[in-house]
């Protein structure tokens, strides 16, 4: 992907579900297969042509800057910004801000949605919006609620987290991409979410748009969903 834009990774949560594994490792270090879950996420970053990486680190991020360094073997360049306590969602971003490209994809330091990411960043590029959201038309294959009610069109009409009602049909998939400009709309102090803070204002004035995900995503949220990606990346 030349002139590929930059990845932001979460990866500053403290996986207080996973206790007591977690306890000594941050969450996205939990070990898959015998090697760190993020491990897994940076190597399909770079197969698929990425070519740098901002980690967000918050708890225990001296772990991850130890095993991944600058990201040489991995091929890709691999940078770091640590929060000083914890930011949220949105004040990691804000805090790394000037590190990123305009436009960036963001993904979760603990999820994984097994798609090409190019056209998510694609649809940022081109369209009205100043966030696109990776959505899924949960069959019932996932446990979660949905949260992002969206039109035939992309659009983004509501996003509530966490919220479950007649007028939600997707559930948001963990994979965004971003103008910069968008996260110049966060708070610019104290801790923020852009689940909570941006993306349900971006919905209210037409600026939200959503990518269909033709495949579910995974996440390493609870031990039996640390099985099921085991599983699926065997």
């Amino acid at each position: 992907m030349r002139g590929a834009p930059a990845v932001a990774i979460l990866a500053g949560g403290r996986g207080e579900r996973l206790r007591p594994l977690t306890d000594g490792i941050p969450k996205p270090m939990v070990p898959i297969h015998g090697k760190p879950y993020l491990e897994h996420q940076i190597e399909r970053l770079a197969a698929q042509g990425f070519r740098r990486a901002v980690l967000l680190t918050g708890y225990l991020g001296d772990a991850i800057e130890r095993h991944f360094g600058v990201g040489a073997r991995l091929g890709l360049a691999i940078e770091y910004s640590r929060e000083p306590e914890p930011l949220g969602t949105g004040g990691a971003l804000r805090l790394a801000r000037d590190r990123l490209s305009d436009p960036f994809l963001l993904i979760y330091g603990d999820s994984l949605l097994p798609v090409e990411y190019a056209p998510i960043i694609e649809r940022v590029s081109d369209g009205p919006w100043e966030a696109v959201i990776a959505v899924y038309a949960n069959r019932g294959d996932i446990d979660v609620p949905d949260n992002v009610g969206a039109d035939p069109d992309g659009r983004v009409r509501i996003y509530r987290k966490g919220a479950s009602r007649d007028d939600l049909n997707r559930v948001e998939a963990g994979v965004s991409a971003f103008r910069l400009r968008a996260i110049d709309r966060l708070p610019r102090d104290g801790p923020s979410s852009i689940e909570s803070d941006l993306f349900p204002q971006l919905a209210a004035e037409g600026r939200l748009g959503s990518w269909d995900s033709p495949r579910r995503f995974y996440d390493i949220g609870t031990p039996a969903r640390i099985e099921e990606i085991r599983e699926f990346l065997r």
